[in-house]
């Protein structure tokens, strides 16, 4: 998908469960159809947030869920001491069983989390996250 956001696009990368756009403070994700996410299949990516934010800039993590694919919500516990400055998690989503599904996901959540049906209100929310600091 060709993403359309008004701000800097610092790089993209196409990893194996998918394609991920960094930008100054958040990070928009596109996951493969039918990819299984957990904490192992995501290293590569939090490598990367690590070498874009290091454990000083905060930032969003955008999921734009243009694919159906299954996640494994524990594994939003293990980034607790990876990831400090990871700030929040944003779920945008196109249909009522994704909705559902994410409202599940959110529960096993520790960071400020919520659900959208577009991406520009996602990125509006993000910007909102990092500036409490």
């Amino acid at each position: 998908m060709s993403l359309k956001i008004d701000k800097k696009l610092i790089k993209k990368h196409v990893l194996d469960i998918g394609s991920f756009y960094f930008y100054e403070n958040f990070i928009v994700a596109e996951i493969k159809e039918n990819v299984s996410l957990d904490f192992e299949s995501g290293k590569e990516l939090f490598l990367l947030a690590y070498e874009y934010y290091k454990n000083i800039i905060p930032y969003v993590y955008i999921s734009n869920r243009v694919n159906s694919y299954s996640i494994k919500p524990t594994a939003h516990y293990k980034l607790n001491n990876i990831l400090p400055n990871f700030k929040g998690y944003a779920i945008v989503v196109y249909d009522a069983i994704n909705y559902e599904v994410s409202e599940l996901e959110k529960l096993f959540t520790n960071r400020p989390t919520s659900i959208f049906n577009n991406l520009d209100d996602a990125i509006r929310w993000s910007e909102e996250i990092v500036n409490l600091d």
